[in-house]
């Protein structure tokens, strides 16, 4: 007999009501089980393999608010409902006296990767990877740190789809959240991966979430970094007081951020880290330009454009002889692009211009050069059944030394 969890469809629905995706969103996968109308078979689906598993450790507001939308689907429709839904429904209406608002929940994030991607070897034979992450849904409350934004969504996707960016390579992630990339960094065997955040409740979240991610994590000072290489390990690093020598510290070769370009008071701070990641290996690099027998440029600059209107910052694009499928140059031994110094990727939406365009100038006075490259490194759609992330606004750059 098949298994309805390799189905597409059944797959997809239990993935985001794992994810906890809008009640709205899962009866809209669920009519699709069922050819266009919820049936008593996607029910009893629903029932064995979301309500009934999850009701002894999900969150209790979310499955009283699916239940209600399905149950009211189908009554609105003249179709019959399980006893089974009516029942938890009832009970949960019953329990929620008790039940506190600000309480973290656990999210189940599934990466299903599509045909096209079994040749990559961040694609595990399932073709599915899922990482629990404990979080909060209160993040226009002050819980920012321990939600999970868009964009660590987006770079997760970007990881994932260019493994050999990041394999065998020093990653260091600012302002690391919930964890999510740090994760996937560690998935595609990234030889050390830390990970930093300023806000000491939400660096206490990620370390559970990598602890439930059977990662080994333990917060060491900057000066016991030679130790436990393959360690994933996680700092308390505020943007505003880290010292040069702490952040020089670290030594990453590539530098890893999600949604941090929003709050204009935390740039200047933001872009000393950044230029102060980077230029700890402005002299090892210049050198090895110098005595480069080459005379053809690494890269090109041009213009590129934001939301559709010339705002005057410049795009990185490679001139070298070889390229990927995506025009950008790749180095041909393990097919990632050639970089010889620290290279920082940022995925971000940008809500406000002229706040972006604050972030570029600072950047500019810092020597540092910023590169959109959304539309030449395109990662898969590895999350094809969150209908609540919208990954065409959302941008991704590099930033590097000049």
């Amino acid at each position: 007999m098949t298994d309805p969890l390799a189905s597409p469809p059944w797959l997809l629905l239990v993935s985001a009501f794992l994810a906890m995706e809008t009640a709205d969103s899962l009866v809209s996968l669920a009519k699709v089980c069922g050819g266009g109308s919820i049936t008593e078979k996607v029910q009893r689906f629903i029932w064995d393999h979301c309500i009934n598993e999850a009701a002894r450790k999900g969150h209790a507001p979310y499955l009283k608010c699916f239940l209600k939308k399905l149950i009211n689907e189908n009554e609105s429709n003249c179709s019959e409902v399980l006893d089974e839904l009516y029942e938890q429904y009832a009970y949960l209406m019953t329990s929620m006296k008790s039940f506190k608002g600000n309480a973290r929940v656990r999210k189940y994030i599934t990466f299903l990767f599509p045909d096209g991607c079994l040749y990559l070897p961040s694609c595990p034979k399932s073709r599915k990877l899922m990482f629990p992450l404990q979080c909060s849904l209160n993040m226009l409350e002050g819980d920012t740190g321990c939600s999970i934004w868009p964009s660590s969504l987006f770079l997760s996707e970007f990881i994932l789809s260019f493994p050999d960016i990041f394999s065998n390579k020093s990653c260091f992630e600012v302002g690391s959240g919930v964890g999510l990339v740090g994760i996937c960094l560690a998935h595609v065997k990234a030889s050390k991966v830390k990970l930093t955040d300023g806000d000491l409740s939400t660096l206490a979240n990620l370390r559970l979430n990598l602890e439930l991610n059977q990662l080994i994590t333990k917060t060491d000072a900057p000066e016991k970094l030679s130790e436990d290489q393959n360690v994933v390990k996680c700092f308390h690093l505020p943007w505003e007081s880290a010292s040069e020598s702490e952040i020089h510290a670290f030594m990453p070769e590539i530098i890893l951020a999600a949604d941090v370009i929003y709050n204009p008071e935390c740039f200047p701070h933001l872009v000393r880290v950044l230029a102060n990641l980077m230029n700890q290996r402005k002299s090892c690099s210049q050198s090895r330009k110098d005595t480069s027998e080459s005379s053809v440029p690494d890269s090109i600059w041009v213009e590129t454009k934001v939301n559709g209107t010339n705002e005057g910052f410049i795009a990185h694009v490679h001139a070298s002889g070889k390229s990927d499928s995506n025009g950008h140059g790749i180095d041909s031994r393990k097919g990632a692009p050639k970089r010889d110094h620290p290279v920082a990727y940022i995925a971000t939406v940008i809500r406000n211009i002229d706040t972006f365009n604050y972030f570029l100038e600072l950047a500019e006075q810092a020597s540092l050069t910023v590169a959109d490259i959304t539309e030449t490194l395109k990662p898969f759609n590895l999350l094809p059944y969150m209908q609540s992330y919208d990954r065409s606004s959302i941008r991704l750059f590099t930033v590097s030394s000049n």
